[in-house]
């Protein structure tokens, strides 16, 4: 049976758009003739991969540039680490993937599947069914993908783009890109040049290890390692572990850690119970605040006064946006992890809508996410959908800016969505014409996060809210029928 599934219409009413000044603004549609572009996506990824569709879909001529050797991005799985397990020396060898072995979809599948094509467990013995499924499942899903729309025809494999930037020759505003391909696997490398209307960037923010802070470090004779690089707990066997971070992952990886290492200990800025010190459910966990600072003896000092004396320090912190090919004579950069300035985290307005980025948000459901951000850039550059004035736009990004310094918020939270998740969906479908945000799969979203407050190790096989997936399978029935009447 086919898979192409377009979801209902479920209208769902908006509150206050605070911190998403854009999206007060619906630019109308364009009086223009309808165009076709030349464009340039960066990455295979599922953000990579969707946005070729949306933009073949809407006419315009796609080539992917995909650095690996099969699509997929961070979902393909593989064992090889850097050669520096922090991660911040630059001439390291790289590795993309930041996927460990046992790593588990944190979204029921139902809500983290493309709009119109669910994220469904397949009749098949080698597949995983489960509602929170392996990462070789989801990585299964997007190849599934790929063969339903052609998309692989589109995909340059083992070409890395070094570098775009505007191509100054040309009489109209376009992009110049150089690429560097492997050449049948051999090591003999093709670097070729060339011209596209439009660059896409979807090269994904879980690569570039971002590093805590930690006084003293340079003269602590341990080992550090960011969690990029970790893959499975039976390097740690037997030692003592100090993981700074608090994220679900940062959780995932302690408790594997602890089946095999002496002792663990947590540092984390903020607690979900409020609760230091020894974790009740194991022998050999506690949870600290932050690190102080560590010392030549090998001590590791918390802020509470509690001491370590530690064999490993495990960095669970999170990544950097990095885009190291891309030339923007300073228009775009990063700042503190804020890539900006950015309309509505898509658009540079003064580059508007030649260079957009998908996927740069967080917590967030990604993969439908993606598809409508595709689905609007690919209008705009085809003149269906219009864009505010530059100088509107800027307006709006520096009223964005402003709401963020008026709540105390960091600039390396820009890009966190958290409770504008509807919000700002619901406004990506709207300048699209698309059904808004469907309420089953934002239910499921909130149900998770509760599930995850109440049951952290236990919550993705304890689902309970049953009504919710037979919502989501109500719809995808219902408009398979009508897609195939």
């Amino acid at each position: 049976m086919k898979m192409a599934i377009i979801s209902s219409q479920i209208k769902i009413s908006c509150e206050s758009l605070a911190g998403f000044p854009s999206m007060l603004r619906s630019p109308g549609h364009a009086p223009q003739p309808i165009v076709s572009r030349h464009v340039a996506v960066i990455g295979a990824g599922a953000a990579g991969l969707v946005t070729a569709r949306e933009l073949r879909r809407e006419g315009h001529s796609v080539v992917v540039f995909e650095r690996g050797d099969q699509v997929g991005g961070t979902w393909v799985y593989t064992q090889n680490v850097e050669s520096d397990p922090i991660g911040v020396e630059p001439t390291r060898t790289r590795v993309h993937s930041s996927l460990y072995d046992s790593l588990r979809t944190n979204i029921p599948r139902e809500a983290m599947g493309f709009r119109d094509y669910p994220f469904v467990p397949k009749d098949d013995p080698d597949r995983d069914p489960r509602r929170f499924p392996g990462h070789r499942e989801v990585l299964m899903y997007l190849q599934d993908f790929t063969r339903e729309f052609r998309i692989d025809e589109l995909v340059r494999f083992e070409t890395e783009v070094v570098r775009v930037r505007l191509a100054e020759e040309e009489e109209e505003e376009k992009w110049k890109i150089k690429s560097k391909q492997r050449s049948m696997g051999l090591e003999l490398e093709l670097e070729l040049d060339e011209i596209f209307d439009a660059v896409v960037v979807c090269n994904g923010h879980f690569t570039q290890p971002r590093v805590a802070y930690i006084p003293g470090i340079n003269d602590w004779p341990g080992k550090q390692m960011h969690s990029h690089n970790y893959r499975d707990p039976e390097p740690f066997r037997d030692q003592v572990v100090v993981l700074i971070g608090n994220s679900v992952s940062a959780f995932d990886i302690s408790w594997e850690l602890a089946g095999v290492a002496k002792e663990v200990h947590i540092a984390a800025r903020t607690v979900i119970d409020g609760t230091f010190g020894k974790q009740p459910a194991y022998d050999n966990m506690w949870l600290h605040p932050m690190i102080k600072d560590v010392c030549e003896d090998g001590s590791v000092n918390f802020l509470d006064g509690s001491i370590v004396i530690a064999n490993i320090i495990l960095h669970c912190t999170g990544y950097e946006y990095h885009f190291p090919f891309l030339e923007t004579n300073g228009i775009v950069t990063v700042d503190d992890n804020r890539v900006g300035p950015l309309y509505n985290h898509i658009f540079p307005p003064a580059l508007a809508p030649r260079l957009s980025f998908v996927g740069l948000l967080w917590k967030a459901i990604p993969f439908p996410m993606f598809e409508l951000q595709s689905k609007w850039i690919g209008g705009v550059l085809s003149n269906r959908f219009t864009l505010p004035s530059q100088e509107e736009m800027m307006e709006d990004v520096e009223a964005f800016y402003s709401s963020l310094e008026t709540f105390g918020t960091p600039k390396r939270y820009t890009h966190c969505l958290g409770d504008n998740l509807v919000e700002y969906n619901n406004w990506l479908a709207s300048q699209c014409g698309c059904p808004a945000f469907e309420d089953w799969r934002m239910q499921m979203f909130l149900v998770t996060i509760k599930s995850k407050l109440a049951h952290l190790e236990s919550y993705r096989d304890e689902w309970e809210a049953q009504h919710l997936v037979l919502q989501a399978y109500e719809d995808f029935i219902k408009h398979t029928s009508e897609q195939v009447s």
